[in-house]
């Protein structure tokens, strides 16, 4: 039973791991994009400053809220912290990989 209780583990912390670099990848997307577009009014339409600076604000608050509901513990359900690879959790000492 323990070892089904690892794999499944295992693939579930693959799959938030997955999840959480899909995540990365689309709002340093976003933010560079409005960045763009910030200084190159004319590519998109016009744009205000107030509403770019929005958006990116918008864009990392969703990041940060995604990131603190995703990058849990599998087990113990707590956060796992800053580091992307981890080995295993620094809470309940479950292996991640």
């Amino acid at each position: 039973m323990k070892r089904n209780d690892d794999t499944h583990i295992k693939r579930e912390y693959w799959q938030r791991q997955g999840r959480q670099i899909l995540a990365i990848a689309v709002a340093l997307f976003l933010v560079i994009l409005l960045a763009i577009v910030y200084k190159r009014r004319d590519l998109f339409g016009e744009f205000s400053n107030d509403t770019l600076f929005a958006g990116q604000l918008l864009v990392i608050s969703a990041f940060i809220a995604f990131t603190a509901m995703n990058w849990r513990c599998p087990s113990c359900k707590k956060y796992l912290g800053k580091d992307i690879h981890k080995r295993a959790c620094r809470h309940c000492k479950t292996m991640l990989r």
